[in-house]
């Protein structure tokens, strides 16, 4: 990710406190849903059917606790408890206790699964700042070297951040297209076009990149003609804003 206009450094260091979340997401598959147990089935086709019935289920609650936490404005999803989440699931369907209602009060859109996650909210999550290494003393891995950072967990006062913001050295896009009806026919913009799509036959174009590519013509104009291009069948396109050349002769225009 080294587009600092699609991932600004500020986003990706308040990313650096969640990174450990994948480890909950493992534990409530193992330990909370499949409760240490193995997977039943003796092929690989009903092994593979059991993965997805897992991951369905555990995507479905998790979709509830986003749900619930929202629900309450300031709630950080973190603080739903994915047991409390399981455990009133199997409630509802072992004792047949799931009700459909015409109501649109929030509580009751919620479900008895959302208000029973709503009832047992975690406290907030303390941010994460320690050092990650290898503590096994049998462990084949060879520790971490020395880098300045603590070995152990220590209560963190303060965090010094430097976000460094690159300059925007993108042009800037031109507000008319270029008239090019009494350009040569070579300097015409569906020759040239088609000529930058020739040379890469393989390729998927996106409206942007061609556009950025020649900087005389605006966006709309150059979804207007590609669109008309394809209908004429001059190019493919191989889906929403994704074109790509084909056979034609670069000859000149009439």
């Amino acid at each position: 990710m080294i587009d600092a206009h699609l991932y600004p450094a500020t986003v990706l260091v308040g990313l650096y406190h969640q990174r450990w979340e994948h480890e909950s997401a493992y534990y409530a598959l193992r330990h909370t849903i499949m409760n240490g147990r193995n997977l039943r089935s003796g092929d690989p086709a009903g092994i593979e059917q059991e993965m997805w019935s897992l991951l369905t289920l555990y995507q479905a609650l998790r979709t509830v606790m986003v749900d619930a936490a929202e629900s309450r404005p300031g709630t950080d999803p973190d603080r739903c408890c994915f047991s409390i989440a399981l455990h009133t699931a199997r409630d509802q369907v072992i004792q047949a206790a799931g009700v459909i209602t015409a109501d649109t009060d929030r509580e009751t859109l919620l479900g008895a699964i959302g208000r029973r996650i709503l009832t047992g909210l975690l406290p907030a999550r303390r941010q994460r700042v320690s050092t990650r290494k290898v503590k096994s003393p049998m462990s084949r891995y060879s520790e971490r070297h020395a880098d300045g950072r603590p070995d152990t967990s220590r209560t963190v006062t303060r965090l010094d951040i430097t976000v460094l913001e690159p300059a925007d050295q993108s042009p800037a896009p031109p507000t008319a297209s270029r008239d090019d009806r009494h350009a040569a026919p070579a300097a015409r913009r569906r020759h040239r076009i088609l000529t930058l799509l020739q040379e890469d036959p393989t390729r998927l174009w996106q409206p942007r990149e061609i556009t950025a590519h020649f900087g005389d013509i605006t966006l709309e104009t150059m979804y207007r003609q590609l669109n008309r291009w394809a209908a004429s069948g001059i190019i493919h396109k191989l889906g929403p804003g994704l074109y790509a050349a084909t056979p034609w002769s670069p000859a000149p225009l009439a």
